[in-house]
């Protein structure tokens, strides 16, 4: 559990995707939210989809915004020091990374304790900050052998997502899309804030569900159109990464949330 408080400015906008750590400041550990040792536990979980549909791997037919059509084969993405918001205030887990996994329903759910009370916003990093990707070998879902990992310099995927589209000139109609950077311009972390329609409860000894819609449809449109038939394959660093992980950043929406 993280012991420091952060500070960061948020626009009113239910998803706000931050570039740079110097958004965060620290907060003086005698704030309300310190003063208790009772805590509660969250638990965040990633609803995959498209289009509010389920997303069934291999089997299912897709259609983006361009009119493609599209099968996903594999879909995993890595958030990293997830946290509930309140006012001016976060608390995250510490060395929390968790590599979600559409062909493993347990790596969906993400669990950690927090101090109990009423919070606004919930908060992760989308990717690996960079720091984790120099590192060396590691375990855990930062472990290479998760197929996430490209090559100590060019550090971690921090999304994938591979299928097969009739749109695509690649070789067998694959679509293959690994997005990395760590490193000055091609950095593709996203900072991921969203805003809830009511207060996110955390009531000591209970467990509060969210649920977070993943939505794929996304990948394609938003803020920079990539179509399969132009763009069928990115597998490294630069601006193409970064402008799809734009994209993708604006796949979460908070869908419902529970008390157990």
């Amino acid at each position: 559990m993280n012991k420091r408080n952060l500070l960061s400015s948020y626009a009113p906008r239910s998803v706000i995707v931050l570039t740079t750590m110097g958004a965060f400041l620290f907060l003086n550990f005698t704030s309300p939210m310190q003063k208790t040792s009772k805590t509660g536990i969250v638990s965040f979980t990633f609803n995959i989809t498209v289009k509010g549909e389920r997303l069934v791997l291999n089997d299912s037919q897709y259609t983006n915004i361009f009119g493609e059509k599209y099968r996903v084969s594999k879909f995993k993405y890595y958030i990293s020091s997830p946290g509930l918001i309140h006012g001016n205030e976060i608390k995250i887990e510490r060395n929390g990374y968790h590599l979600i996994d559409a062909a493993s329903p347990a790596s969906q759910h993400v669990v950690f304790r927090v101090p109990a009370g009423s919070y606004d916003k919930l908060y992760f990093l989308l990717g690996v900050d960079s720091a984790r990707n120099c590192t060396g070998a590691q375990s855990g879902a930062l472990d290479p052998m998760n197929d996430m990992f490209w090559t100590w310099n060019s550090g971690y995927v921090m999304a994938k997502l591979e299928g097969f589209s009739i749109s695509s000139a690649a070789i067998n109609q694959r679509m293959e899309y690994h997005i990395g950077g760590y490193k000055g311009n091609n950095k593709v972390m996203q900072k991921i804030n969203l805003a809830a329609t009511s207060p996110i409860n955390i009531i000591a000894g209970k467990t509060t569900e969210v649920t977070i819609e993943t939505d794929i449809d996304k990948w394609w449109q938003v803020n920079q159109p990539v179509t399969i038939q132009e763009l069928p394959i990115c597998t490294s660093p630069g601006e193409l990464a970064k402008k799809i992980a734009v994209n993708y950043s604006n796949m979460f929406s908070i869908q419902s949330k529970q008390i157990k």
